[in-house]
């Protein structure tokens, strides 16, 4: 089976427990059909670029998973039918990412990356 990403962000006013129910609700959809759920991440409550639907923040959660397309389908048009849900994006991946996602990983520093020089201090220039 085919391995997918999917990311849905949810309108803000949604208490965590109602988005956790949300995810649950959607992962059922795939594991029923005989798909296998690799990794679900929160990514919380987040600014968005631009408004969506009059909203500012709205919460974001991926899906990674291993499904047939027909249940992928399936749970699709349960988010386009939710109205909870403001946007969702699925895409096919090659193969599954390791650790957790980049957003999360934001604050770890990259072992590969330079140090970064320290700022320049006008107290030394003086």
């Amino acid at each position: 089976m085919p391995f997918y990403e999917t990311v849905f962000i949810a309108r803000q006013d949604l208490s965590p427990k109602q988005v956790e129910d949300l995810t649950e609700r959607m992962t059922k959809i795939l594991t029923d059909d005989g798909g296998t759920i690799h990794k679900v991440e929160n990514w919380g409550l987040r600014t968005l670029a631009y408004r969506i639907k009059k909203n500012r923040k709205a919460h974001y959660v991926l899906i990674e998973s291993e499904t047939a397309p027909a249940a992928l389908h399936e749970m699709e048009r349960n988010l386009r039918l939710e109205e909870d849900v403001l946007r969702y994006l699925t895409i096919r991946r090659e193969e599954l990412s390791k650790g957790p996602s980049a957003i999360l990983d934001r604050g770890r520093p990259d072992e590969d990356a330079p140090a970064r020089e320290p700022r320049f201090n006008k107290e030394e220039a003086a």
